[in-house]
């Protein structure tokens, strides 16, 4: 993975702000808007740890614009959490939002720590004393949290249960990514992966690609990789020929069954030593001959050293960030369709709005109605996002963000600055 420490995600989302705001001509005003985040939350809170001593643990809650709706983003728990890393992801989460025209903001969250280091009972005192910290700007109307880096549905149950206490009734609606029993939704599990594997359905019918018989590479079989090559293969037809995870990588030219491949890693712990398969690298998954690559793993992962050696015709990110900016124009110049992190991987944001509006009104659907919806959400964002790069003739990032930063210019424009 590329040293990340150097590069201020902040500064990188700002850029990209500016990129837009140049080609669709945004004034200096509104443009200042988007490149400040509405209202940043520090904590600083102390948790009693197992053997009786205190710790002060710091966290964070940015909600980024909250123009179109309330705000909607994860909470992350790691080492390395920083409030500009936190301000960036919330203005990704503002833009996925937007593509995808679900009336949310965006938002994001994290505290610092280290979730291996610290025992269950720990990890939930801290979950509650967070949640009651950034208690006073979250809610159903107001900002609504979600999973992310080393938090589950678990957190998100006591969140849910922390928030509910405070206000001495039950409030579902205050977070998404809940257990089905306390209101989550059904096909949420699987909602990022199943999100891809439409785009990329859509996207090969635009370039003449027949998805029965296409070939896939998966950089990184977790949750999205794993479910976005259940649903090729099943649905779609399309031959599994390379697969990764963090300790390294498999290809067979003839095709893998991939949930074979998921029930080895679950024996093994590795898809690497699955049968009748050849052991390759990470590195060596992103330059297979297939049809389609799913970067699905870490971020920065297709840079300007490899874009060249990219043999896929399309590129669907399910990770969020795994193409550099400079990779992009290479991959562009090579007529290579890629399907930006913000439109490819949000299907999860998709299926936690729809858990949020079932929660709202207390009436659940079934997995065949959150399944359809997603599907007729993620078609309509990529034919959205595919009419403005042809238009504007730039590659699917860009139109997106152009599309996605619009939106929300429009929503500021309209309503006005109070007072």
């Amino acid at each position: 993975m590329a040293n990340t420490s150097t590069i201020n995600p902040f500064e990188t989302a700002k850029q990209q702000v500016d990129i837009v705001a140049d080609l669709i001509g945004i004034n200096d005003g509104v443009r200042e808007v988007l490149k400040h985040p509405k209202r940043e939350l520090t904590v600083n809170f102390p948790v009693r740890m197992d053997d009786g001593s205190y710790e002060v643990f710091t966290g964070y809650r940015v909600q980024y614009n909250m123009a179109r709706g309330p705000t909607k983003g994860g909470i992350r728990y790691h080492p390395q959490v920083t409030l500009d890393e936190v301000r960036a992801l919330a203005a990704w989460m503002t833009w996925k939002c937007a593509v995808v025209n679900i009336p949310y903001g965006g938002a994001k969250g994290g505290v610092v720590c280290d979730p291996k280091k610290i025992s269950r009972g720990e990890n939930e005192r801290l979950t509650r004393r967070y949640a009651s910290e950034i208690a006073p700007i979250i809610g159903p109307e107001m900002d609504i949290p979600a999973p992310d880096v080393y938090t589950d549905s678990q957190t998100m149950a006591w969140i849910m249960d922390t928030y509910s206490m405070l206000k001495g009734y039950s409030v579902p609606g205050v977070i998404t990514g809940k257990p089905i029993s306390l209101g989550g939704s059904e096909g949420r599990g699987e909602a990022t992966g199943r999100g891809c594997a439409y785009v990329i359905r859509e996207a090969a019918k635009d370039i003449g690609l027949k998805m029965k018989g296409a070939t896939v590479a998966i950089q990184g079989f977790g949750n999205a990789g794993s479910v976005a090559g259940n649903i090729l293969y099943d649905e779609q037809g399309a031959k599994i020929v390379a697969v990764s995870d963090s300790k390294g990588g498999i290809y067979k030219a003839d095709g893998v069954n991939p949930h074979a491949v998921e029930e080895h890693k679950q024996k093994t712990g590795s898809v690497v030593g699955f049968p009748g398969a050849k052991t390759i690298t990470n590195d060596e998954v992103l330059e297979t001959k297939a049809d389609v690559l799913v970067p699905a793993a870490l971020e920065n992962q297709i840079t300007k050293k490899n874009a060249d050696k990219i043999q896929a015709k399309i590129v669907a990110e399910a990770a969020n960030g795994p193409t550099l900016p400079e990779a992009d124009a290479i991959l562009f110049q090579r007529k290579v369709t890629v399907l930006p992190d913000v439109l490819a991987n949000a299907g999860g944001v998709t299926v936690s709005y729809f858990e949020w509006a079932q929660d709202i009104q207390g009436y659940f659907w079934g997995l065949q109605e959150v399944n359809s919806r997603l599907e007729r959400t993620m078609v309509q964002s990529y034919n959205d996002v595919h009419k403005v790069a042809t238009e504007k003739k730039v590659h699917n990032r860009t139109a997106a963000y152009v599309l996605a930063i619009q939106r929300v210019v429009d929503a500021i424009k309209i309503r006005g600055i109070y007072p």
